[in-house]
């Protein structure tokens, strides 16, 4: 894996590529999404985060031209509607790079998920090797989680779901949380 240039809490490296946007070619970048949540993901493709203010480009190093192409057949064999979601092309490699999910071996990416705040910086940040897949009901529920910190000010502990109980940042709340959940 590259190094990459990611670190949690920092501004996320500035991106722009070419992308297939709703059957059209289109330069995306980074920056068209400020003041929104971005989930950036490489190597696969979901659909449901974009119920839950949050936008989600795909990166590939495929080209665009084949984004179209297996798009085109998934919508004529009947498996994939229409599709809104940005996939962007990383022929370069370069984004890939960036991000730290280089395979330089073999020209490809590891599995990656960067969750990117409204104001662009990375909050957190996940990573797999080829065979396993990512979870997407835990990247939703990452994104939940720091929407709600980020409003509230409060602290999501670990399985933390909406309308489940926060920590507050003081000492007798504290207390209060955690004596109730020993």
């Amino acid at each position: 894996m590259a190094s990459g240039n990611v670190r949690i809490g920092k501004p996320a490296p500035h991106f722009k590529a070419t992308a297939l946007v709703d059957g059209a070619f289109k330069e995306v970048k980074l920056s068209d999404y400020k003041g929104k949540y971005v989930v950036l993901f490489f190597s696969t493709l979901w659909t449901s985060l974009l119920y839950h203010r949050v936008q989600q480009p795909y990166v590939s190093v495929d080209s665009q031209f084949t984004h179209l192409a297996w798009i085109d057949t998934l919508q004529k064999e009947g498996g994939l509607g229409p599709l809104h979601i940005p996939l962007l092309a990383d022929v370069t490699r370069l984004l890939s790079e960036d991000y730290g999910v280089l395979k330089t071996d073999e020209g490809i990416a590891y599995r990656g998920v960067f969750v990117i705040d409204g104001k662009g910086v990375l909050r957190p940040i996940s990573v797999n090797d080829l065979p396993v897949g990512r979870s997407m009901d835990e990247a939703l529920r990452l994104v939940q989680a720091f929407q709600y910190t980020d409003e509230h000010g409060e602290f999501c502990p670990a399985g933390w779901k909406p309308g489940s109980d926060t920590i507050k940042p003081n000492m007798d709340d504290s207390k209060k949380y955690f004596s109730k959940h020993k």
